[in-house]
């Protein structure tokens, strides 16, 4: 296929299954490679959100979409999946336009959200309910109902994969969805809407209000017809929507930061080690939250297992995002640049020395991008504010320690939770070590590998809940009890029909 900027979507909005032109800011997509403009769109007003939340009420509570059997919905989720998995390209040039992600990481994405349509139209057809065991004469049964309306607010580093990840499971538990994408990557959600539209989702169901927090974030969280919101992204952003939600006595998926550690033992696979660790650290440019971003190496094997690590990360080709030979593509933004430049240059004024990295690239063909080298930083406290805070950045701090007891303290010794990579031949002693480490998802021996499957989220400051899965359907859902007398016969307590006082004298 030819890309071109033809292919991006044009100036509209979906809502409540129309295109329409949004009431709201206008919002720039900028190809982060060179700034270069991808498409200036109108986002949702305030009143768009009203009509898309009316929309989806409605199209919710339709009979012909709420007792739609679910095989049926199975069938509609198959077909999303289909019309994702035949626009790969289209929807990989978008995202990389949007996001300045490599090729090779938005097909992949691409791929990934087309897989988790297909398993949850499969969870959706097998999901069977409980008929769980009577103490009397009834039958007792454990059933699960869509909760309403599920508002989806997702970030702008992986949009693709983290829309299908909320979209699908809610609609396969038979919701509508509201799905409000990052105004620094709105495009893609707009590409997914077309094709949700085209596979014949029922009109009002879905709809996507490109728009800001302060906006059409606060409507969502805060609208009495909005029945969970489930948000990936910053903390600070969690912890607000997690305030605004109790308020409503909502359920909230809050899926957020993190600073996950890399521990590598001295009884390690070295090349297996470095190939991981510098694939869960600096693909993505960085920008993941789970991205593995403080390195624990054991003390013996500390100085050789550095020198390899920094020698390696200098080989990686940072460049344009449609280059095949890519490694490191640019930052989503230039004012995102400028806070990681500003981390690094903290991590410094706390005595942290860089090993490698801590500049723009001096390659004259990406002075215009918003492009930061692979950066190393060692002679950091593992309490320094850079070994803390979420950079979401292409930078890494490594530090030696000498045993597992004090591996697992320095690992488990932050806010976040996410998750942990663990390098180790040793199975016992990294199992061990898996459980003993806080944190929602442990590789070993391997990082930021994942099967929608499997369930993710974090623990502390990285979250509460849990996403994929079978149960991630169900996150989606409330359970109601259903008691069928079996008797026939009426309550004793209400002594009807015969109306008979007891005896005095037998208390019968």
């Amino acid at each position: 296929m030819s890309l071109s900027l033809d292919q991006l979507p044009p100036d509209r909005i979906f809502v409540g299954g129309q295109w329409r032109r949004g009431g709201g800011a206008e919002i720039e997509s900028r190809f982060s490679a060179d700034n270069s403009m991808n498409r200036i769109i109108k986002g949702a007003s305030n009143q768009d959100g009203l009509d898309a939340i009316e929309a989806a009420k409605l199209a919710q509570a339709d009979p012909a979409w709420r007792n739609m059997k679910p095989h049926e919905r199975a069938g509609l989720l198959d077909a999303i999946s289909r019309g994702i998995a035949g626009n790969i390209e289209r929807i990989a040039f978008i995202q990389s336009r949007d996001t300045g992600k490599t090729l090779t990481e938005t097909r992949a994405l691409a791929q990934s959200a087309a897989g988790t349509f297909r398993y949850y139209a499969s969870v959706c057809e097998t999901a069977d309910e409980a008929l769980t065991v009577p103490r009397g004469d009834y039958l007792t049964f454990s059933l699960h109902e869509p909760l309403g309306v599920v508002a989806a607010i997702t970030p702008w580093n992986s949009p693709i994969a983290s829309d299908a990840q909320k979209i699908a499971p809610a609609l396969a538990a038979g919701n509508a969805v509201l799905l409000k994408p990052a105004s620094w990557s709105p495009l893609v959600a707009l590409e997914l809407a077309r094709i949700m539209d085209e596979a014949g989702i029922p009109k009002g169901l879905f709809s996507v209000l490109p728009g800001s927090g302060g906006t059409i974030g606060n409507l969502l969280v805060d609208h009495p017809d909005i029945d969970k919101v489930s948000f990936t992204g910053g903390t600070a952003t969690g912890r607000h929507i997690a305030g605004r939600a109790a308020q409503k006595l909502m359920p909230v998926s809050l899926e957020l930061g993190g600073k996950s550690p890399s521990i590598v033992f001295e009884d390690c696979d070295p090349d297996l080690a470095i190939a991981g660790i510098l694939f869960g650290i600096f693909s993505s440019s960085g920008q993941s939250c789970i991205a593995g971003s403080r390195l624990f190496v054991q003390r013996s094997l500390y100085p050789g297992f550095v020198d390899r690590l920094v020698e390696a990360t200098r080989k990686l080709v940072v460049g344009h995002p449609f280059s095949a030979r890519t490694q490191v593509a640019p930052l989503v933004h230039p004012d995102h640049r400028r806070s990681v430049e500003e981390w690094v240059a903290t991590a410094r004024k706390e005595g942290g020395e860089v090993l490698t990295g801590g500049a723009r690239p001096d390659d004259p063909a990406l002075r215009e991008g918003a492009y930061y080298n692979p950066t190393i930083i060692a002679g950091l406290a593992n309490d320094s504010e850079t070994c803390r805070q979420e950079i979401f950045g292409p930078v890494l701090a490594v530090m030696p320690f000498d045993d597992e007891d004090e591996v697992v303290a320095l690992a488990n010794d932050n806010a976040y939770g996410l998750a942990c990579g663990i390098w180790s031949r040793d199975f016992q002693k990294s199992w061990r070590v898996g459980r003993a480490i806080r944190a929602g998802t442990v590789w070993v021996n391997t990082y930021k590998q994942f099967s929608i499957s499997t369930p993710f989220g974090g623990d502390g400051e990285s979250g509460i809940g849990r996403e994929k899965g079978r149960d991630g359907m169900r996150a989606c859902m409330r359970q109601k009890s259903l008691y069928q007398d079996m008797s026939g016969a009426p309550h004793p307590w209400a002594r009807w029909p015969t109306d008979q006082e007891p005896s005095p004298d037998t208390g019968k």
